[in-house]
């Protein structure tokens, strides 16, 4: 029976030592401040961005949403993303994805300044991370860390496998799990013989969109299973690895809901107080 790695409780918990961090800032003057740029009217991204101001105001962090219409053209949604950076009151600039089909998605995480890229989205973070010097690491990798790293397993020198290969959340996992010294393969819907890659990982990543895919076949007895994937069916929330079927079989487990999610926002909130640190 496996131990559930509850992101919630973890989250709490980094949660209220933000919230110390950031009420020393303001003793010293400084308020760390997160803007979040909202296009359009999509459902899931209203909510997500309702969610980010709402932990903001949990630790203290002075937060914004700039809501925009759907036809608001890329030259203007630049125009304001240059404002925002030339902004010193403003640390952290979070553009909700994804966005409208007309504006270029990449064109506008490339001009959000670097020093504010609290997602760590920008390509130059993205080599930073690659060369291990990456100051803001993106929120939903970093937050997979802490929850592996939250089980007391040893990473170094373990199997890893991450099944996806995207650049918010696949590659940059892959890079930090081999940062902590193990060894990684990163596989994908082409990846041949899948289960048998992936049963012998003692800690696997899955994050590929696909509803209760990943089942005990995938799994070695005892591995830390992280399931990033979250999609709605029949009314309920679940993830990309069959929960019930594979608790019986892995050694630690997230929920969905309730394990990487939680973690990427509070992953935010660090990055904006580090962030806000940094322009001092």
């Amino acid at each position: 029976m496996s131990i559930i790695i509850d992101g919630k409780a973890i989250s709490k918990r980094i949660r209220e030592s933000i919230k110390r961090k950031v009420d020393e800032c303001k003793m010293n003057g400084l308020i760390p401040n997160l803007s979040v740029v909202l296009v359009g009217e999509d459902p899931a991204s209203k909510v997500y961005a309702r969610n980010k101001q709402k932990a903001c105001k949990e630790v203290g962090i002075k937060s914004t949403v700039v809501k925009l219409e759907e036809n608001t053209s890329e030259q203007e949604l630049l125009e304001i993303i240059y404002r925002l950076n030339q902004d010193n009151t403003i640390h952290g600039i979070l553009v909700q994805l994804p966005l409208p089909n007309h504006i270029d998605e990449k064109r506008i995480i490339n001009a959000i300044d670097l020093s504010k890229d609290v997602d760590g989205f920008h390509p130059m973070h993205s080599g930073m991370l690659m060369n291990g010097q990456a100051i803001l690491e993106p929120c939903t990798p970093k937050g997979i860390i802490r929850l592996i790293e939250e089980t007391k397993q040893n990473i170094e020198g373990k199997n890893a496998v991450v099944i996806g290969r995207s650049n918010i959340v696949g590659k940059p996992v892959a890079i930090m799990l081999l940062q902590k010294n193990a060894t990684v393969t990163i596989a994908h819907s082409r990846t041949e013989n899948l289960a048998k890659l992936a049963s012998t990982a003692d800690i696997l990543v899955v994050a590929i969109g696909k509803p209760r895919f990943i089942d005990r076949n995938y799994v070695k007895e005892g591995a830390i299973v992280i399931d990033v994937g979250i999609t709605s069916v029949n009314g309920a929330l679940v993830g990309d690895v069959d929960f019930d079927d594979v608790k019986e079989k892995a050694g630690y487990i997230t929920p969905v809901p309730g394990g990487v999610g939680p973690m990427t926002i509070t992953m935010l909130l660090e990055n904006t107080l580090i962030a806000a640190k940094g322009a001092i």
